[in-house]
């Protein structure tokens, strides 16, 4: 494999360091570790004196230009020099890289901290909003500054001097712990390998799944196959490995990874890092006058109170449980079938996949052929073109961070509307999970110009096999349009003001409408026509594989959903009730008796590899994938009734949701688009859930 750019040796520092150049897209391969930190202090150093000529010329009066854009110009600044260092620090991880990102943690919570509680930046903002000029802003400039508002005081504006620096400290250490979380995490997932030299014990894996293995074998100088505990490996073995106990295995190196059991038991525990975080947190709370750390969580989101989510959370747990039962039932009785008569942990995934093949003939490793990379990314542009009126085409000759890096422009009737970097493929050194990063936002600069948005997106799918293009399961292909969705919300803004430009300033718990509303166009027929096509013949998926595909859609659906709400409640349980006597163990074992049908054994250690809630700012928000879901699904039921691949309705969607941004209360924009707040029924239906499914 070729190494990551920012992987590679030290070089000398040049006079012109790349991250305090001005650039258009970042200058990914002249990043050096040793260019970071200088970078940072210098634009924070600049920042403040800007600051504080800002304050002393706007006096009184602000205006919008002097003050609010002047900040965005600062932002912006800061923006482009850390956002390329954070995001080759998940995609391309090094020993010199992570040192250099984390020497400048302390300094930007400082500095966050610092802007949060600077009493004169406060006082012009109040003055701002109490200006004649505010009288004419727009919603957009309104909503920036009752954010802003905001923020000041969920910074600590109103606390008395030794209350502040005590939260700025809590601030530091908690950015501090996050990063420590996710490098225990990737460090105990890549500490732990199964060199294979006996074929016979990968039966059952698939050509695809080996291939990988083996050149990951190759990769490090070793015969055979070598298993690592990257997801696409994991979830080969899982689903496909008929041996047993190789499943076992894996599944105990796998739940138990930075924990104090398992293999590596003790090596990288996240254990004392979790509580030293919620301890924090709950600190956090008490400091701005917050019962706990779930009911500050809420100050910034769509939902009203604890009660809401916990009422929404469990009222799903109860119409979805009988289903999860009879779902593991129906899986215990084939299990037993099959000569397993105890169902355990390390089997779900292997015996699902047969009872599916079983009962549909379906199986995701014989989709796979019908779904090649750029089958899939044409048709998932043509749809997104045919919806938004947009035109896609991919850029050559740019600066990359890895050679697989693809880099694609949006139009709109000829005109630039914004680019995404796409980085598709697991690899060592990568950070697990899928995401999407905005690296640059649209807005109107101080000098007038119209900056273009950016966004990375990044997936671990399984790499191409030699001689072959990369093959995705029908699941890897709803995770990149879920992606996808999030990177639309970004690019898609008409928004020019960077507060609420894109994903900026949109509640958290409504952030996941965009991505969620796009994963249904992986299951109606007229989307799976423009994204699939046999890899050798171009074939479309033949009617009979298409058929038994959307009966088994909702296979096990039941047990998927109550999956989701044991991590949900477990998350805002979790940071509603810290600090009384139980530990994060407890408080999911409480949850799991509430909720769950199928219990782990007692040495599975997930809270421990939950980065979403300990290091990627889905703390006590956790819920919001199935709050949002039912925004999306009720939102598509509109395209149910006017055609999926209807332009006028895809216009409709993309000036209410998409181009608004941060811009209004998401309950507004749904509103606006829907003619109506959401019903959960539309969710309940699309998973098989509703009154009278259960056969």
């Amino acid at each position: 494999m070729v190494p990551c750019f920012s992987c590679q040796g030290t070089r000398t520092v040049s006079a012109n360091n790349p991250l305090l150049q001005p650039h258009d897209l970042p200058p990914f391969s002249a990043i050096r570790a040793e260019h970071v930190l200088p970078a940072i202090e210098q634009i924070l150093a600049d920042n403040r004196k800007a600051i504080a000529d800002i304050l002393e010329q706007q006096g009184n009066n602000p205006t919008w230009a002097g003050l609010v854009l002047a900040m965005d110009e600062l932002n912006d600044r800061l923006g482009a020099a850390w956002s390329p260092v954070s995001h080759l620090n998940a995609v391309c991880n090094s020993k010199e890289l992570r040192e250099a990102y984390e020497s400048c943690l302390p300094a930007l919570s400082a500095y966050s901290t610092e802007l949060g509680q600077n009493r004169a930046l406060f006082a012009a903002y109040e003055a701002l909003a109490a200006s004649p000029e505010a009288a004419g802003f727009d919603v957009a400039q309104k909503t920036i500054i009752d954010h802003a508002l905001r923020d000041f005081r969920l910074s600590g504006i109103d606390l008395p001097a030794d209350k502040q620096q005590r939260y700025a400290e809590v601030q530091s250490t908690l950015s501090e712990l996050g990063s420590r979380f996710s490098n225990q995490l990737l460090d105990a997932t890549q500490a732990w390998t199964k060199h294979v030299t006996d074929e016979a014990q990968l039966a059952g894996l698939t050509d695809s799944a080996k291939a990988q293995m083996a050149a990951a074998a190759q990769a490090k100088g070793l015969d055979g196959w070598l298993i690592t505990l990257e997801f696409p490996s994991y979830y080969a073995v899982m689903t496909y490995a008929s041996d047993r106990a190789l499943r076992e295995e894996l599944y105990a190196a796998y739940c138990t990874r930075a924990s104090d059991q398992g293999p590596n038991a003790g090596q990288f525990d996240n254990g004392p890092v979790m509580e030293q975080i919620l301890d924090l947190r709950q600190e956090l709370a008490a400091l701005l006058g917050y019962p706990n750390f779930a009911e500050l969580s809420l100050a910034t989101k769509m939902a009203e109170s604890s009660d809401q989510v916990l009422s929404f959370l469990r009222d799903l747990a109860k119409r979805s449980k009988p289903f999860a039962a009879q779902d593991l039932e129906q899986l215990k009785a084939y299990a037993a079938e099959q000569g397993t008569p105890e169902l355990a942990s390390w089997d779900a995934g292997y015996f699902g996949e047969k009872l599916r093949e079983q009962r549909y003939s379906v199986s995701q490793e014989a989709l796979r052929a019908y779904f090649p990379i750029d089958k899939v990314l044409g048709g998932l542009f043509s749809i997104v073109q045919r919806l938004y009126g947009i035109e896609i085409t991919e850029l050559k000759g740019f600066d990359t961070w890895h050679p697989d890096v693809r880099l694609f422009e949006i139009k709109e009737h000829g005109q630039h509307v914004g680019r995404f970097f796409f980085d598709l493929y697991a690899r060592a050194n990568k950070r697990g999970g899928a995401w999407m990063d905005g690296a640059r936002d649209r807005r109107r600069t101080a000098a007038g110009a119209l900056q273009s948005p950016v966004a990375n997106l990044v997936c671990n799918f399984t790499p191409a096999a030699p001689g072959k293009p990369a093959l995705l399961t029908h699941d890897e292909v709803t995770t990149l349009f879920h992606e996808f969705g999030h990177g639309l919300h970004h690019l898609l803004t008409r928004i020019e003001h960077a507060g609420v430009s894109g994903i900026n300033g949109v509640a958290w718990d409504a952030v996941e409408l965009p991505s969620q509303f796009m994963e249904n166009w992986c299951w109606e027929p007229e989307g799976l026509a423009l994204i699939s096509g046999h890899y050798e013949t171009g074939e479309p998926l033949p009617q009979d594989l298409l058929d038994k595909m959307l009966a088994a859609k909702n296979f096990q659906s039941g047990m998927m959903m109550v999956r989701q709400l044991e991590f949900s409640l477990f998350d805002f349980e979790l940071h509603a009730t810290h600090g009384d006597g139980r530990g994060a163990l407890q408080v999911l074992e409480g949850v799991r008796d509430e909720v769950s049908v199928m219990r782990p054994p007692a040495y599975n250690r997930f809270p421990n590899s939950f980065a979403h809630i300990f290091a990627g700012g889905y703390a006590a928000g956790y819920y919001s994938y199935k709050w949002a879901e039912v925004l999306s699904a009720d939102a598509f039921s509109r395209f149910e009734e006017e055609g999926v691949l209807n332009a006028e309705t895809g216009r409709a969607f993309r000036e209410a949701i998409l181009a608004r941004g941060g811009s209004r209360e998401p309950m507004v924009l749904f509103v606006d688009f829907r003619g109506r707040e959401p019903s959960i029924d539309a969710l309940l239906r699309h998973c098989g859930l509703s009154e009278g499914a259960a056969a």
